[in-house]
């Protein structure tokens, strides 16, 4: 076999560039692992990144297109690189592929083999796919960038979307008080994800309602990032992951101000994996599309409004 089905973009732009079509299949290299691709999901802003199209965070390397998006998978190993010896044919992974290379909107896709991890084993292939990027960006911004402790108050802005709804989760699994804003049909989830206090952003005012937070979490941007330092505690964290947080700002307030860029990590989503299996973490997924419709997925992230993540099932 030498050809597979793939989503794939020729030129820069948005959802409308994406066409289904055949594309060759990719092999793995000594370092690697090929994965069939059961299940693929996709991210909002995805197609804005320059690593999307290049080979480079900031535009300036090799373009690359056509392009294959969706870098968050779930599947099955189908070969592997003569360095490789921690994973099997026919292994279930689950992880998060670098983003200047293609994605898993496709039947198949390579990647380090040390970036990925073993699929949970309570979940399907289409529940697996919606959690590396999403929870990995979670976890690395309570564990690695806040360094969350049991008892801190957290503040998660947009806490029923794709990554919110993570960052809710894993912060009361950490011992964190949670509370979240959303949408007014929204609050009831993101309660029953955690969060002990939900605020209506469209006719509440989160920073009349709380006592100051050890943590804020920010996915949405603008004013309501800008409005977060006012919550936020003396030596407090906020950290931005749709826009960066003001440095001086928050020299001027005595916190810290975090901006990352999600990363593969193989022992986060172990960790993560061991939270689902304990039954204290649960993928929220809002709908499934088959792989010849990512056309339409891509286009829901940017005009519907969504409670959890949006995948493709490209095999079963």
């Amino acid at each position: 076999m030498t050809e597979m089905n793939a989503i794939r973009a020729h030129r820069r732009g948005g959802p409308e560039q994406l066409v289904h079509e055949k594309a060759p299949r990719p092999h793995s290299g000594p370092e690697e692992i090929l994965v069939a691709v059961r299940a693929a999901s996709v991210t909002a802003g995805e197609l804005g990144w320059d690593a999307t199209w290049t080979d480079s965070f900031d535009g300036s390397g090799r373009d690359r297109t056509p392009t294959i998006p969706s870098h968050e998978f779930s599947g099955v190993v189908a070969d592997r690189g003569d360095a490789v010896s921690d994973w099997r044919r026919g292994d279930e992974v689950y992880g998060l592929i670098p983003f200047t290379r293609d994605g898993a909107a496709a039947e198949y896709v390579t990647l380090p083999a040390e970036m990925a991890a073993a699929k949970p084993p309570s979940l399907t292939h289409d529940q697996a796919a919606a959690v590396p990027l999403a929870a990995l960006t979670a976890w690395q911004a309570l564990v690695d960038h806040a360094h969350l402790r049991p008892g801190q108050r957290v503040l998660v802005h947009g806490g029923a979307g794709g990554v919110g709804s993570f960052v809710v989760q894993i912060a009361a699994a950490l011992g964190a008080d949670v509370a979240a804003t959303a949408g007014p049909d929204d609050l009831d989830f993101v309660r029953s994800l955690g969060a002990g206090t939900a605020i209506d952003y469209r006719h509440q005012r989160f920073e009349d309602l709380l006592d100051p937070v050890d943590v804020v979490v920010d996915l949405v941007g603008g004013q309501t990032l800008a409005r977060s330092w006012d919550v936020l505690k003396p030596g407090g964290v906020l950290v931005g992951i749709a826009a960066p947080p003001d440095p001086l700002e928050a020299e001027r307030r005595d916190a810290r101000a975090v901006f990352f860029v999600v990363r593969p990590d193989r022992t986060g989503l172990e960790s993560i994996t061991r939270l689902i299996e304990d039954g204290r973490l649960t993928p929220a997924v809002d709908r499934v599309l088959p792989l010849a419709e990512g056309r339409a997925a891509y286009e829901a992230l940017e005009r519907e409004h969504r409670r959890g993540k949006v995948v493709l099932r490209v095999g079963d």
